[in-house]
């Protein structure tokens, strides 16, 4: 599924139009995305949460040359899923 599959199923299962699905699919997008980036975390209970974790710089190996580079550190998006989500798919 994609996102504008998404948007139709939306529209579809709520019964408005699929502006306003579209609408309020980019405005939950963006209020997470938002959430995040102020290294807060998002929970929706039974669904799952998403945080923010920090990956320490490391040594990696180019794999065409094998010669050893740096790697920076950086911010990562981890998804846990919820219990309920977990048991749906299983």
């Amino acid at each position: 599924m994609n996102k504008t599959n998404l948007i139709d199923a939306m529209a579809e299962h709520a019964g408005i139009t699929k502006a306003a699905s579209k609408k309020a699919l980019e405005c939950a997008l963006t209020e997470i995305e938002g959430a995040l980036k102020q290294g807060d975390r998002v929970s929706l209970v039974g669904f799952g949460s998403w945080s923010v974790s920090k990956r320490a710089a490391r040594d990696g190996r180019n794999p065409q040359t094998g010669k050893t580079i740096k790697i920076k550190a950086k911010n990562v998006v981890k998804f846990k899923a919820g219990s309920d989500l977990a048991g749906a798919v299983n």
